[in-house]
């Protein structure tokens, strides 16, 4: 299927793109306080959830957008990033259609630094879900990482399949995709894939890039 990698900023490609058609959707892990220091901790937190309304504006009313992102400590307590997504997505007028918690480490674990899970979350404007098409809200596992900021494998193989089959995606869109994990995920199960990196040897390894489907 078709791989295309941009190597630029994600935010103007997001704007110069949207609307985006509808067999296209979103899934994507916006960037760390400390991927972007130039904007100082409250510029980050108001970017962040200006760009998670940016993204749920992107998507047509049937498709839909998913986030993976994990929680940081900051100075002894903790940043909910599933918190800023909420904000932006809510500004977009879109719904949260499920939150997963997905295990970074197993149950009991004491971690630090980092908690032991993530957060996956699926917003929509249109899109609707009977009660027989939930799916487990705890994933045990997140799968491979193809680098340490990476979406895991397989919170990417389920990401994409619920696209597929219920917001119809034929394209999966991460315009901060890093390695490309969720596009490799999506050529491998038969989607089309676009990419969008600032770095530009990210975006080259990007273009290339295999995942073992479990």
């Amino acid at each position: 299927m078709q791989r295309l990698i941009h190597a630029g900023d994600g935010v103007a490609w997001l704007e110069e793109h949207s609307p985006l058609p509808a067999d296209h959707s979103i899934i994507t892990s916006l960037p760390d306080s400390s991927e972007v220091p130039a904007l100082g901790f409250e510029g980050w937190r108001t970017w962040f959830s200006e760009t998670s309304r940016l993204i749920c504006d992107a998507v047509a009313p049937s498709a839909a957008a998913i986030f993976f992102q994990t929680d940081v400590k900051r100075e002894g307590t903790w940043v909910d990033k599933a918190y800023l997504v909420q904000r932006g997505a809510e500004a977009a007028g879109t719904a949260l259609l499920w939150h997963k918690v997905v295990c970074r480490a197993p149950a009991g674990m004491t971690t630090f630094g980092r908690p032991a899970y993530a957060h996956l979350l699926c917003f929509s404007r249109g899109l609707r879900l009977e009660k027989g098409q939930s799916t487990a809200d705890v994933m045990p596992r997140l799968g491979e990482m193809t680098w340490a900021r990476a979406m895991g494998v397989e919170a990417c193989v389920a990401s994409v399949k619920f696209l597929a089959a219920h917001a119809r995606a034929r394209v999966i869109v991460d315009p901060f995709c890093g390695l490309g994990t969720a596009v490799a995920v999506a050529n491998q199960l038969g989607l089309g894939g676009i990419g969008v990196e600032l770095s530009a040897k990210r975006a080259e390894k990007a273009r290339s890039l295999t995942v073992r489907l479990t």
